[in-house]
């Protein structure tokens, strides 16, 4: 054979296990992933406690308030008061006196015909009498209107109808009419479309989740977990129980790429209670993500002190002979809050407040992860933050699986280091990390020359490659397939990898703060990358174990994996081609007893297309897409230039 045509020689020897949840996704807010994305909230700036930033690479204290950011009056004034607010906690609403206003709903709405929509709003009058209107508006065409309220009362009161549109619009208005001129207070106007899935989510961008079946989902982040400071860090408690009670941030993106996105906020309207739904939805196990008293290490840098003694008057709270800050301790309390919230039965506080909120069955939470991509540097005690929440979360819930980080980089000192310390505990506490999070956002080359980067790990220890991409080389075909290379190497290496996620998730067309992401979308749909069809075809054709193979007629490198799938009773071969040339296989079976009986047909499916540089867009979203088909086992097999192949071989007549 010549070096583009070789022999898998495949064997019914069983290799290692792999985690029936090891292919999962990661969901960051950036690029308007929750607001404006999968939230499927049309209304910019609902409660009016948005949050704007200056123009300036700062933290917190250059943000203020815009309560009447996205509105504007059509006919009448806008006031912005805060006196006898719906809450305490979003106190700014509007006092409108006239007969129309509007809001710009990011690029403007996107109303499709015959689809329902669900318009609410809090309100409240002293005297107006008169009706109260909604409508969906873009240069005198009406796709939907009615009368959300008969009248206001002069107490704060929710409202709400169900509109239906007649026709489709786009970059429309959505606007809020009074029947006669006058004075009525509002807070929380909403609309969100009546199919969103779970009544959260926009249900095209779910859909697209459900479709590649993960088996895990992490979240909220990234970054935004860590804030560009300490009070701009993510708080999941600010995140959970009734909407108008959650505390809106700004998020750390809002300072990506300035000026263009200042006005980027967390309504949190997608809380930490809506991704436990999704999860539910996409019947995946939930990875929460915790802060640790630090701030992004690229920018703000801040600490919360560790122990009593290192915090000025601070007499500390003594756990287990350990005396920790009170503001520390506060961080390991939430990770205690949050698995209660998710395991806890009705009678306990935390427990009680998802069951209030419509869940009553615990949500099962397994795994948790502690800290993003931390290191250890200026003095800033990563290594022991992690070790005593460790400590505490075992010593209560000592079944939970914990996350730890190997920091944002796939080598160098920082990443040796952590490794370092995570042997030492592990060598004490065989329990202390179930796995080790990596990232590695590098040059497809990268990825080519790293398929077997964990063919020599330590087997005790387990990895979870929760971010990468093929970054430089932007959402191409090539990129794709250089990450389906690298993929074959955590597969056939599942006892070491227990889960892998690709990075960032989601990306609003025009609303960009990284530039490669699995699905892009505008107000209207959606198209998934190559690298969402990779990532789709490992997810659905994840095998329970490995099989042992050998190759021969080949001295080229070669990408690919061999799994078992006892479900179906099918041998899944994944092959991934980045050369610029086609490659021929033979499938040998022969080493299977006498009595195995194959199918005479394969199932393939490929992805592949004409250049390095091929991509998917709005206006041609299957560009590259696999494409299914069947071929005869026995006959050679051709593995197209560029592209990454699954084969599935039915077994007949036995279980491996």
């Amino acid at each position: 054979m010549t070096d583009n045509n070789f022999k898998i020689n495949i064997t019914s020897e069983k290799g290692v296990n792999i985690q029936p949840n090891m292919y999962g996704l990661f969901f960051e807010d950036i690029n308007y992933a929750a607001d404006g994305g999968i939230y499927a909230e049309m209304i910019e700036n609902r409660s009016f406690e948005q949050i704007m930033h200056n123009d300036c690479d700062g933290g917190t204290k250059e943000t203020y308030r815009s309560p009447g950011y996205a509105w504007s009056a059509v006919d009448g004034v806008m006031h912005y008061k805060t006196e006898n607010g719906l809450n305490e906690i979003n106190p700014h609403y509007l006092e409108f006196s006239g007969r129309k206003f509007k809001n710009k709903a990011y690029e403007g709405m996107y109303v499709e015909a015959g689809k329902s929509y669900k318009v609410s709003f809090y309100a409240k009058a002293d005297t107006y009498n008169g009706t109260v209107s909604a409508s969906a508006v873009n240069n005198g065409i009406v796709a939907f209107s009615g009368i959300i309220a008969e009248s206001v009362t002069g107490e704060w009161k929710k409202y709400e109808s169900i509109l239906t549109a007649e026709v489709s619009i786009r970059y429309g208005d959505f606007v809020i009419s009074l029947e006669d001129v006058g004075t009525v207070c509002f807070d929380m106007i909403s609309v969100i479309p009546c199919d969103a899935v779970c009544g959260v989510f926009r249900r095209d961008l779910a859909e697209m989740l459900k479709e590649m079946k993960p088996g895990f989902l992490r979240f909220p982040g990234g970054c935004v977990i860590e804030g560009w400071d300490i009070e701009n860090r993510y708080q999941w408690k600010h995140t959970v129980g009734p909407a108008q009670e959650r505390t809106q941030n700004w998020n750390r993106w809002a300072v990506s790429k300035r000026p263009k996105y200042l006005d980027y906020n967390q309504t949190y309207g997608l809380g930490f209670y809506e991704y436990f739904l999704m999860c539910e939805y996409l019947e995946c196990d939930p990875l929460p993500v915790l802060n640790v008293g630090l701030s992004c290490q690229y920018q703000g840098k801040e600490t919360v002190p560790v122990y009593a003694e290192d915090s000025e008057k601070d007499i500390g709270v003594e756990i287990n002979g350990v005396t920790y800050s009170t503001e520390f301790y506060q961080y390991i309390q939430d990770a205690l809050d949050l698995i209660e919230f998710c395991n806890g039965d009705e009678s306990t506080l935390w427990g009680g407040l998802r069951s209030s909120m419509g869940h009553i069955k615990p949500f099962n939470l397994t795994l948790l992860g502690v800290g993003n991509e931390q290191w250890e540097a200026d003095g800033n005690q990563w290594y022991e933050r992690y070790e005593e929440f460790e400590k505490v979360i075992h010593s209560v819930y000592p079944d939970i699986k914990i996350i730890s980080s190997a920091g944002p980089s796939p080598d160098g000192d920082n990443f040796d280091s952590a490794w370092k310390r995570i042997k030492m505990n592990m060598a004490e506490n065989t329990g202390f990390t179930y796995a080790v999070d990596e990232h590695f956002y590098k040059p497809g080359e990268w990825f080519l020359n790293n398929d077997l980067r964990y063919d020599g790990y330590d087997r005790s220890i387990k990895v979870f490659a929760g971010e990468y991409a093929a970054k430089q080389d932007g959402n191409t075909l090539y990129s794709a397939v250089t990450e389906a290379a690298f993929m074959t190497g955590l597969e056939r290496n599942a006892d070491v990898v227990y889960m892998a996620s690709y990075a960032p998730l989601f990306c609003r067309i025009n609303y960009m703060q990284w530039e490669t992401n699995m699905i892009w979308f505008n107000d209207m749909t959606c198209y998934g990358t190559p690298n969402y069809y990779v990532q789709s075809m490992y997810m659905n054709n994840s095998g329970d174990y490995t099989l042992k193979y050998s190759i021969t007629g080949s001295n080229d490198k070669n990408y690919l994996s061999v799994c078992y799938d006892k479900n179906s009773n099918d041998i899944i071969v994944k092959i991934a081609n980045p050369a610029e040339r086609d490659i021929s296989v033979v499938l040998d079976l022969s080493s299977f007893t006498e009595t195995t009986e194959f199918e005479n047909y394969a199932h393939i499916e490929i992805l592949t297309g004409e250049s390095v540089g091929s991509e998917n867009s709005i206006d041609n979203p299957q560009n590259i897409a696999p494409k299914r088909s069947e071929i005869i086992l026995n006959d050679n097999i051709k593995i197209p230039s560029l592209s990454f192949a699954v084969i599935r071989i039915h077994i007949l007549n036995q279980y491996l």
